[in-house]
Order: C-alpha cells, then structure tokens, then sequence
C-alpha cells in the first residue's frame, strides 16, 4: 500500500501541494503556541541580586487551588525577622543576610529623577551587597543616617563620585541630602542605606510591617546547598508549630506564625528575586490556552478541507481499485498513507518555523512591555512532539473521512460517481450544519448576558462555529442556489453563463468548499478584530465617562507618590477634589454550581474620597464606605452566590493575604475600573511599594487651576502632570498592548487562511483539465471557458462574502448592543471594503491563472494525461 501511494501521489502534485501548506502552517502554529505553554510552565527568570545566595527563605509568590495552575502573585510578602538569625546558625551556613526592598531614587543635580530599573525595589540595606557575585566596591560602607552608596551605572549616569553630595527620595518621604560613600559595580545593586536607615525607611520598625524582612538570603559552604535547604525547611515547620503552641488561639497563630514561607534554591530564586515579573509566566500560559482552540478549530478546518480536494480528484483512481478487488479498509488506508507521507514531509520544515515564530512572538511581547525582557523561552522536542502527534491523528482522521463514502459505496457505482458528483447532497449533513449554525447564533447572545472580555470572546468562537456549519450545510444551500439561477436563465443566455450556472448546479460539493473556506477568512477577520475595537472602545468610553478628573499626578520613577503629594494638592487653588487610586492584583475565591472557582485579576485601591474624581456608576451601595476591611464589586462579581451588598468574600491579596471583606458598593462600569475596588486601608502593607500609584485631580477647570497643579508637579521631583483624557481611545493606535497581541495573531492566522484556501483553490482549477479540454474539444473556444471560469470565480468570490457577513451580522449586531447600546460594532471602517477586496482578488487570481496554464495544453493531451 505504501508503494502504491507514492505512486499515486506523484500524479497529484498539485492537490497534494494545498495538502502540505495546510499541514506545513499549522505545524508552524502549534509548535509555536506549545513554545509559549512551555515556557510558561517551566521557563526561569534569572536570579538577579540574589545570585550570589545559594539557599533563599521567602514567602511563596504563587496561589495554587486545587486542580488549577497556579497564580502568581506580583506582590511581594514578607518574613518574620528573627528568621535571619535562626537560619544563620544552621550547619553550612556562611552568611544569612535579611533583605529588604522599599522605594528609592536618586536626583541628579539638575533636578531629575536618575532612571533605575524598578524604583520600587532600588532601596536596600549595605548588607545585601554580600548576596551580590563579584561586586567590586569602591569605598567604604554607609554608617550614618545621612550616608547612601550607590551602583556604578546609577552614579555614572548622574555624574556623581565617591565623597559627593546627593539628593534621594527614600520610601515615599521628601529628597534628602546624603554623602555618597562608595560605589558598587554589581548590576541590580539599587541604592544602599546603613542597615538601620533602612529598616526606619522601609517602614520595618515600626507599624504594619515591623519586625519583617523580604526575604532570608543564605550563604552555604560548596556543596551543602541541598542540606541547607533541607534544615531550613525544618526549622520553618519547627518556627511555625512553637508559634502555634505558645499562642492562645487558632487565629492568632495563623496571623502570627511564618505559614506560607517557602525554600528556593537554584533556578528557582528568579522567581522570588522579581515577583512582579515571574507573574508574566502566566499570561505565556493563558495566552497558550486561549490560541490553543481558535488555532485548533482553523487548522482542522484547512486540512480536512485540502484533503477533501485531494482525495476528491482521486475518485475514479480509487474507484477503480474498488473494481478490481480493492477493500473498503484498503482504500481507506491508501487514502491515509498517502496523506501521511505529504505530512511527514512539510511537518519537519514546518515545526523549525514554529520554533521561529515563538522567538518573534516573544520579541513582540518584549517590546509591548507585556514581559519583561529577562524572561526567556524554554526550547525543548516536546512542542514539535505534540505536534507530530496532533497533526498525524488531524491528518489520519481528515483522510480516511474524506475516502469513507467512495470505500463504502459498490465497485460499479463507485466507478460511475467517479466523473461527477452525487446527485442530492447528504441530508444528514446539511441537518448537522444548520444546526451548528444554530447554535453559533444562540452562543452570540452571551454579550448581551456578560459585559466582559470572556464575553466578548463569544462572537469570534460563535463565528467560527457558524462557518464550519457553512461548510457542512453548504453543498445543499449552493445546490438550491444553483437550481433557483438556473430556472430563472432567460433564453437567449450568453454560452459562458449558462456553463457557469450548470457547474454551480452539478459540482456543489466543488463550490461549496470553497466558498466556506473564503466565508471562514471574512468571519474570522470581522468578528476577531471587531471584537478587540468593540471591547477596546467599551473600556474607553466607560473610563472617559467614569473619569470626573481632569488631571493625573504620579511618580513613575520614584516607585510611588512622596507622602504629602495628596495634602499639596488639596491645598492647590482651584482644586475641587483629589483622591489616591492605585491597582494592585487579587484573586477572588467564591463557589458556582457547588463547585469551587478561583479567578485572578486587577483591583483598584481607592478612598471613600474617590467618589469626587470618579463615578463608577454604583447601582447599589455607596462608594463613601470604603473604610477598613471593605470591598466595592462590579456587577459581573455580584451576580456570583454571596457576592451582594453586605455579603463578605474571600479574596486573597496580592502578597497572598487571604481576606475576607465587606461588600459595600455594586458598580456597573468594570469594563473600564475593573471587577473590584479595595479599601485602601484594606491593601495598606500588602503592596510592594506601600505608596499610592496616582492622585486624580478634579479642578474648576481654570488655567489658574492648572497653572498652580503644573508648579506643585515641578517644585517637586519626580512627580508628573498629565490630563486623564489623553484620546479617543477608540482607535488603533490609541490601543493597548494586548490588543496589538490579538491583531498580531489575527495577520498570522488570516495569511495561513489565504495561502491554504488559494492553493484550495489552484488545486480545485487545476484538476478540472480533462473538464476544460472536453469543451474546448465540443468547439468551446479559450475565451468563452476564461468568462466561464471569470463567472464562477465571482460566484464563488460573492457567495463567500455574503455568506461570512450574514455569519458575523449577528454576532456583531449582538455584541455592539451588549457593550456600545447600538447594533452595531465599533472598528476600522476600512476593514470590511479591504477585506472584500482581499476574498474577490483570491478568488479571481487563483482561478485564472491555473485556467490559463490549463489553456496551454492541448486538449487531447490533457485528456490522455488524466486517463
């Protein structure tokens, strides 16, 4: 059988070539997407400043529940500090050093913030420099309160030497002046206090935070890491069960002891030494995931339609087999092996330009600041595994589906059909399309149930389902189609159309194919991008409606406003109200359907005073209770069992902190503020930095009023000014990085499409020689077969046009209701004209052309190659 299917597929180069794209493309796909889950789950960040510790002691920065994957969590946790010198005299133990992190920035004399690469966490004290790997020092260690050292790039880059004067603004407090006595040439060293100075700085010896470091960094003679590890993990059980027994209740215990405190070594440090950025992991895995079914969908969708054509144009081969004794699971497995030798051949190209592509995906994710650039991908066979695996079951499946009914049929009835197409499209078919048609359009109507971005995902994956039942219900519809042309023809007819409007009649099957895989590239267009503008547009007009403020102030490179920012402004003339708002992530535990359910996302941290600057739309509640353990919810989380006003929910912070807050708002604007609200007071000592993001500023709206909020921004460094409506928000290149992800990927998928359904297309032409020389031979002549085939072409090029919008009115018309209150979305307006040019252009190109070359051919040398 194996021989025999080389044979025969030598003689079929032309179909089998949309076979190999179809299979070389989606290996490329899927290699790349499973480079992406793989990096998620096991790609490390390096372990920057805390290289030189072999063993570290910290709290864990992931959430896991059950089944899920974990969660991880940005912000960073703390440790008890009487850990430090505990640990320290474990056996191996050179150094145990307790660090701590807390915002810091140097000013240069001109006044300006020196850039660092995470202000939040540049403070430290001199003693994390013993966790540094070769680190030459030059100077000598800061005593005083008043004496800082610095890192060698941060010094250079402000011109400043050892013994020189400086300005820092330290953990929020206004710049003070500090000696500079010695520089560090380390990277990531940050800026250094005296080990005193930065406990009182960060806020460790006194208040929420006192008594606490980071983390525990160990030093270990060689070789007795693991048995380090393996003590310090014995202490924190040991720490952890006296803590429990000396204390008077179950609460308290649980508050006081180290629960949750972890022990990393290795590679695992990357994460503990950079939270915030371990966390983009994640988003590798979600966006893995939610690719995963979409690509899925399309690739099976273009194999199994490249395959139909191939095995199609072997009919009467195989029919023949059947003739002389060939069985139906014979055929079946010639079908199969022969498709099975294609895809063994583009598979290999196509999964080392998988691995490619997952390089240019990160790369854009870099440069998107979506993750940080330390994040490496993880290379490794098991994506191009996954692959072989799913595209040769993909594969198997498609053509031994496509082969069934010729297997099955008798020989002579076999050999009969062989020439033309069934007569009756499959009833069950067409039943089984339309349905799925159906469904497609009762899975559209969840915008208008959901107003979030899960929600908006509906319309692309009802979309899509309505395409593939396009394609299955399509043989009946062209076939009804055909026959209503046909019987209102007038007499008198051109000869190019009424062979246009026969073929269309006979070969619905031929046509069919085509047109959906065209009508799946205009619904997949429309309703993917148009879902992205559409929600894109929401979030802005909700934020530009719910923002009474006109203006921002914030700090970015101080790690967070000085204390005082907020009572500055408040004082400012002209100034009619002012509130802190920062986010901060959360995960939200709660039960649907008796079952557990765990969701991550962004929380904002605001006052009761923010009802001055922002109007989130309450519906119920009031916004001035966000006092203490409080919480305000959208109305998407309230709908959830014991999630109303008054109800407390379990909500675990993003140190990991479980709490349990009050409700005490319902608010309807999630799309643009997000799902939950906390207290401020409720997140105080549970962010990295401690200090508020932003103030938002409402004004009279006088120039004396900005003319005075401008002056406050520059009399104090750092701190930046910029109006809260900055555009539209509605257009492209006012979008988020997320959404230029999304379109990405969209380009990606869409040029798979096109290039599969114009080699669909070539293929379908080219074996209709032995069609095109019979009529030449019946003295059809070379310009009447090019209008014939320039007619089908526009049938095929306004079918599948019309049949995607119809597919996507729905969706769409439903979406824009659920988010705009219109039916209609918000997008480009010049998507639908490009996109229509784009499916009449492939439909006219890939049918001329091979038309042509076919024309060169005589027509008795065509006939004789086929038979």
């Amino acid at each position: 059988m194996l021989h025999l299917a080389v044979r025969m597929a030598g003689h079929r180069i032309t179909a089998l070539l949309a076979v190999a794209c179809a299979v070389l493309g989606g290996a490329a796909l899927i290699t790349g997407t499973g480079v992406l889950a793989e990096s998620g789950f096991r790609s490390q960040l390096p372990a920057g400043r805390l290289a030189g510790a072999e063993v570290v002691v910290s709290t864990e920065q992931s959430f896991s529940s059950g089944p899920d994957l974990p969660i991880a969590l940005p912000e960073r946790g703390t440790v008890p500090a009487e850990l430090v010198d505990e640990l320290a005299q474990l056996p191996g133990v050179t150094a145990a050093v307790g660090d701590i992190s807390f915002p810091a920035a140097l000013v240069d004399a001109d006044g300006q913030v020196v850039p660092t690469q995470d202000p939040r966490t540049a403070g430290h004290g001199w003693s994390s420099t013993k966790l540094l790997v070769d680190a030459k020092v030059d100077g000598s260690a800061p005593a005083g309160t008043g004496e800082v050292a610095l890192d060698s790039a941060t010094a250079a880059t402000a011109g400043v030497q050892v013994g020189d004067k400086v300005e820092v603004v330290a953990a929020g407090r206004a710049a003070a002046a500090y000696r500079v006595t010695a520089l560090v040439d380390a990277p990531d060293t940050g800026i250094l206090f005296a080990d005193p100075t930065a406990v009182r700085l960060s806020g460790r010896a006194d208040g929420e935070r006192a008594g606490t470091v980071d983390l525990v960094a160990l030093r270990t003679e060689p070789g007795t890491e693991a048995s380090v590890a393996a003590a310090a993990r014995e202490k924190i059980k040991d720490t952890r069960k006296g803590t429990a027994k000396n204390t008077s209740t179950s609460t308290a215990a649980e508050a006081d002891a180290p629960a949750g405190l972890i022990v990393s070594t290795g590679s695992e440090r990357g994460d503990i030494a950079s939270p915030g950025a371990g966390a983009a992991r994640s988003l590798l895995i979600l966006l893995a995931s939610s690719l995963g079914g979409i690509i899925m969908l399309i690739i099976g969708f273009v194999m199994a339609s490249a395959l139909a054509v191939s095995i199609g144009g072997q009919r009467r081969d195989l029919a023949l087999m059947r003739a002389v004794g060939a069985t139906p699971k014979q055929i079946r497995r010639l079908a199969a092996g022969q498709a099975s030798i294609i895809a063994a051949v583009a598979v290999v190209p196509g999964v080392g330009l998988g691995y490619l592509l997952a390089g240019q995906f990160r790369r854009m994710l870099v440069d998107r600041e979506v993750i940080p650039e330390t994040l490496p991908l993880t290379f490794s066979p098991l994506p191009a595994l996954a692959t072989v695996l799913l595209l040769g079951l993909a594969v198997q499946v498609s053509a031994r589906s496509a082969a069934w009914r010729t297997s099955r049929m008798p020989a002579t009835e076999a050999v009969a059909e062989s020439r033309s197409e069934p007569r009756t499209p499959s009833k069950m078919r067409a039943r089984f399309g339309l349905l799925l048609i159906v469904a497609a359009t009762t899975l559209s109507v969840v915008p208008l149930l959901s107003r979030t971005v899960l929600g908006a995902t509906a319309t692309s994956m009802a979309g899509i389902i309505g395409a593939i039942g396009l394609a299955l219900a399509g043989p009946a519809l062209v076939r009804g189609i055909g026959d209503a042309a046909g019987r209102r023809l007038r007499p008198g007819v051109s000869a190019p159309t009424w062979l246009a409007v026969s073929n269309i009649r006979s070969y619905a099957l031929r046509l069919s194919g085509v047109v959906s895989a065209l009508a799946m590239a205009v619904v997949f267009v429309l309703t993917y991008t148009l879902a992205q503008t559409t929600v894109m547009s929401a979030t802005a007009q909700d934020t530009r409606t719910g923002t009474l403020a006109q203006q921002r102030l914030t700090a970015p490179g101080l790690g967070g406003l000085p204390a005082g920012t907020l009572a500055g402004v408040t004082k400012t003339s002209g100034v009619e109200a002012a509130a802190p708002v920062s986010d901060t992530t959360v995960i939200r535990e709660y039960e649907q359907f008796g079952d557990p359910v765990v969701e991550s996302g962004s929380a904002m941290i605001l006052t009761p005073a923010a009802s001055g600057v922002l109007d989130l739309d309450v519906r119920d509640g009031s916004l001035a209770k966000l006092t203490g353990d409080t919480v305000a919810v959208s109305t998407e989380v309230a709908r959830s069992p014991g999630s109303g006003l008054g109800d407390r929910i379990t909500l675990v912070l993003g140190d990991g902190t479980r709490v349990s807050p009050k409700v005490v708002a319902v608010y309807d604007r999630a799309l643009g503020f997000g799902p939950l609200a906390l207290s401020h007071d409720l997140a105080a000592g549970h962010t990295t930095a401690g200090l508020d993001q932003s103030v938002l500023v409402r004004t009279d709206g006088s120039e004396a009023a900005q003319r005075a909020l401008t002056a406050l921004a520059a009399a104090r460094p750092g701190l930046a000014l910029e109006p809260t409506d900055t555009g539209s928000g509605s257009s492209l290149s006012d979008a988020p990085p997320e959404v230029w992800i999304n379109l990405a990927l969209i380009v990606v998928l869409l040029g798979y499409l096109l290039l599969s359904i114009a080699n669909k297309l070539v293929a379908t032409t080219a074996q209709r020689q032995g069609e095109i020389a019979t009529l030449r031979l019946n003295g059809t002549t070379p310009r009447q077969i090019l209008a014939m085939m320039r007619r089908e072409a526009a049938v095929i090029g306004a079918a599948a046009l019309t049949a995607g919008l119809l597919l996507s009115a729905i969706p769409l018309a439903l979406l824009g209701i659920g988010f705009l209150d219109r039916p209609w979305p918000a997008g480009p307006v010049w998507l639908l004209p490009a996109v229509a040019l784009t499916v009449i252009c492939t439909a006219f190109i890939t049918v001329e052309l091979p038309t042509r070359q076919a024309l060169r051919t005589a027509p008795a040398h065509a006939l004789s190659a086929r038979e």
